[in-house]
């Protein structure tokens, strides 16, 4: 098994890590979690291309344009003085 194969898992732990800090109160965590989330999908990117997974790595461009989105409305929620929406909250 070469070091390419063996990128898969730390993709996936940075994914995992992703999910929890985007799911934080914290802006500051948030942040760091939509960057670890961009820093995954080049990860599988990456392992993608190795294994030739071409719909993985569509995925993860699709995955990376919603995590920019989700970014920059995070954002304008922040700056706006409005509590990000949850399904909790969210307008019906």
């Amino acid at each position: 098994m070469d070091l390419l194969d063996t990128i898969q898992w730390p993709a996936m732990l940075v994914t995992v890590l992703a999910a929890w800090l985007v799911a934080s109160q914290a802006q500051r965590r948030r942040r760091l979690g939509f960057c670890a989330f961009l820093a995954s999908n080049v990860l599988w990117v990456i392992w993608g291309w190795r294994t030739g997974a071409t719909a993985l790595i569509v995925l993860q461009f699709a995955l990376a344009a919603l995590n920019i989105r989700g970014a920059y409305k995070n954002d304008a929620a922040d700056t706006s003085g409005a509590a990000p929406q949850s399904a909790h909250n969210a307008p019906r």
